[in-house]
Parts: C-alpha cells; sequence; structure tokens
C-alpha cells in the first residue's frame, strides 16, 4: 500500500483554532486560516511584521496589560524552551473596517516552543481560543445587570489567577538562587593536585528549582595519592541540596580513614540510611596510585567512570557496580575493582545528566561520550571538560543537572 504525502502546509492552514508562527523576535512567519478570519487581519498585514505593531494595546484602556502579559509569555518560552500556557486574557483589538474603534476580546492563549536542528528555540506557536462570545453569554449587550456582573468576576479571577502565577514565579527564582548560592558554596573549585590538571564543572537543570542534586569532590589522600568522587541525590531543590550536603561531607571524611573506595561507600551507605532524602542516591568513588599508576574504584548504582587512553581508546569502569545508596534492604559489603593507567590518559567522573536523554538509551549516551573522548583527548582538562558540555548537553539546557570532572593522569 503506497503511503500518503502529507501537505503539511495545508494541514496547517486547516487545523481549527487560532494557531500562527512567530520568530524568537516575536515577528509573524505564518497564520493559519482560523486565525486570519478570527483576527480580522488577512496573511499578508500578519506575515513578516512585529506582532504588536499589528495589535498594540487600546489607546483608550489605561488598565490593559495584554501586550505585557503575552510578550512576556512569548519570551518564556524562547528562554526556557518550555510551553508557556497563560490565563484568560482580555485583549482589545482595533477593527480594521473602523481606524481607531477598538473591539473588545477575550483569549486563552498557548505559547509553545518549535526548536530548530541545534536545539534552540527557532519558532514559537502561538494558539489562541478566542472566548468572547462565551464571556458575553455572561453578559454583554443585552445581558441582564447579573451577567454582567458575572463576567466582570470571571475576568478579575482570571486576572487575580495570573498575579499569582507570576508571583509563584517569581518566589520560585528566588528559591533558585538562594539553591544555587548553596550549591556554589558546597561546590568549591578542586584544591591542588600536584602536576596532574584538573577540571570541573556544575550545570543546573534548566527549570525553577532543578537544582542541587549532584556533586563531585576531590581528597587528597596520605601517602599521596587522590580520590576523586561524584554522587546523585535523587530529587531536586533546596531539600535534595541538604541531602546532598551532607553525604558529600560523609564520603569526603570516610574517604579519608577508610582503606579502599569500597568501605568508603560502605561506610556512606549506612550513613545514608539515617539521612532523609538520601535513599536510592548513586555515587562512585575512585583511588588513584600515582607511584603504582593504578585506579581503584567502586560504584553505587551510579554511570561508570571513563578511562581515556593516550591512544584514543576509551575504557568504562564497570567491573565494580553495586545498587545505589540505602537501596538494598540489609547492608552488606560493596566491590571494588582495579585498572591500570599510563601517564597522559584521562580520566573523567559525571553524573547521568551529562549522558542520559529521554529519547535515548544508556548505550547511546555512554557512546556519545566516548567518541566525544576521543576526538577531544589531547585537550587540556578545561578545554576538554568545555567540549564535552558542548558536545553532550542540548544548547537550551538539559532538564537535569550535570557535575563533571576531568583529570589528566
Amino acid at each position: 500500500m503506497r503511503k500518503p504525502q502529507v501537505d503539511y502546509s495545508a494541514v496547517f492552514r486547516a487545523l481549527p483554532g487560532m494557531v500562527a508562527l512567530l520568530t524568537p523576535d516575536l515577528v509573524y512567519v505564518d497564520a493559519n486560516d482560523d486565525f486570519v478570519r478570527l483576527s480580522g487581519r488577512t496573511r499578508e498585514q500578519l506575515v513578516g511584521r512585529y506582532i504588536f505593531d499589528v495589535f498594540p494595546e487600546n489607546p483608550h484602556d489605561p488598565a490593559a496589560a495584554g501586550m505585557r502579559e503575552t510578550e512576556a509569555s512569548m519570551l518564556r518560552t524562547v528562554t526556557t524552551g518550555e510551553r508557556d500556557t497563560m490565563a484568560l486574557l482580555r485583549y482589545d483589538i482595533e477593527d480594521p473596517a473602523q481606524p481607531g474603534h477598538w473591539q473588545e476580546h477575550y483569549w486563552s492563549p498557548v505559547n509553545a516552543p518549535i526548536l530548530g536542528p541545534d536545539g534552540k528555540v527557532a519558532l514559537i506557536a502561538h494558539r489562541v481560543e478566542e472566548v468572547t462570545d462565551l464571556i458575553r453569554a455572561f453578559g454583554g449587550p443585552g445581558g441582564d445587570s447579573r451577567n454582567r456582573a458575572l463576567e466582570a468576576e470571571l475576568y478579575t479571577r482570571a486576572r487575580e489567577l495570573q498575579e499569582v502565577n507570576e508571583r509563584l514565579r517569581a518566589a520560585h527564582a528566588r528559591e533558585r538562587e538562594v539553591a544555587l548560592a548553596l550549591q556554589a558554596a558546597m561546590l568549591p573549585p578542586p584544591g591542588p593536585t600536584g602536576s596532574h590538571s584538573v577540571a570541573v564543572r556544575y550545570r543546573p537543570a534548566v527549570g525553577a528549582l532543578n537544582v542541587c542534586g549532584d556533586w563531585y569532590d576531590l581528597v587528597e589522600l596520605p601517602g599521596g595519592s587522590l580520590a576523586v568522587a561524584v554522587g546523585d541525590v535523587v530529587g531536586h531543590g533546596l531539600a535534595a541540596a541538604c541531602a546532598m550536603g551532607q553525604l558529600r561531607s560523609a564520603l569526603s571524611g570516610a574517604t579519608r580513614v577508610a582503606g579502599g573506595p569500597a568501605q568508603a561507600l560502605d561506610a556512606l551507605d549506612l550513613y545514608a540510611r539515617s539521612v532523609e532524602g538520601a535513599e536510592s542516591t548513586t555515587a562512585v568513588t575512585t583511588f588513584i596510585g600515582w607511584d603504582s599508576h593504578t585506579i581503584t574504584y567502586s560504584c553505587a548504582g551510579h554511570p561508570p567512570p571513563a578511562l581515556v587512553h593516550p591512544d584514543g581508546k576509551v575504557t568504562f569502569l564497570d567491573q565494580a557496580t553495586d545498587p545505589p545508596l540505602a537501596a538494598r534492604p540489609e547492608h552488606g559489603p560493596r566491590p571494588q575493582a582495579r585498572t591500570s593507567f599510563t601517564e597522559g590518559a584521562v580520566l573523567v567522573l559525571y553524573t547521568d545528566g551529562l549522558i542520559e536523554c529521554r529519547d535515548q538509551d544508556i548505550d547511546t549516551g555512554l557512546g556519545r561520550l566516548a567518541d566525544s573522548l576521543t576526538r577531544h583527548r589531547h585537550a587540556d582538562p578545561e578545554a576538554l571538560a568545555d567540549a564535552l558540555l558542548t558536545d553532550l548537553l542540548p544548547p537550551t539546557g538539559n532538564t537535569d543537572d550535570t557535575a563533571l570532572i576531568v583529570l589528566r593522569l
């Protein structure tokens, strides 16, 4: 059976309801037939023009806020790459047949991002439900005073809801700032590592409070060895930040007295059972012996560290993997493994935000990481860390935190 050919332009024009496409600069690119019909503008009057040149604010209404609210919603969509649903909105439009005469309109808009090949917002899909007739059914020309009062009440409640949403956004932004400040305080730059250069990165997730679940740590050990660890607390926000701070400090202390990475994670597992929000945290820690040229490691449900050899081969350290912290009914000893390295190799520890995508399995993510490491292996750790973030994270930001350590061995 022959596959039918779809004329997507015709589909767009025929979509029920008002739909327009705009650039991130808020210039009309196209509009479907319902948008043209219900807005009272021809397609030629729309395409290529700035939205508020076509639909300016009603100058006779000092309380009008439709332009400001619509612009803010669209710019949020461009900035976050996420859909933004607006509250019921009054936005009067000028009668094209009677210049200077403004027609009362009520709209229910939704702005959705359309991403380009580079992952950035290329277009805004502006979908609008025209609800003026519904509002007028409760009070308008010919309606009684009770219905007009109901109309006013409905509009007032819609405006109040929008104001509440704006206050919530502001509160979330302030809490995000607090969380990021807390994250920065608990994740300082790494200390001296001798002749071995190191780079660390932390990228918070996009969104209001999707921060503070991930951590990294570097600890100088007796005898001149170095311990490197990363971890990831389940959840986001200030609660995750608090659990993260406790676990990071506990592992840092345990590492200094433990006989190896498995013993350090054993102690952390016991501690995590008494910390609210710590259950199912993942972590991996590595002990690097400079004299023996070995890496001893243990992993608690975490993505495996990557060892990049000078010839470009990438080995994932996955021979000592156990469940996440406090995830087993009974506490038990954890495994550890050892591998050798040659001078000039690179060790990379990271959290799952670097490699996981909703539409890809983890093996695909690990493959992309290995390919990027091979291509950039000769770069210094700072440049390599930046290259990894560029290659693996979406340009518009990720939906999960990402912590990363790059260490030249």
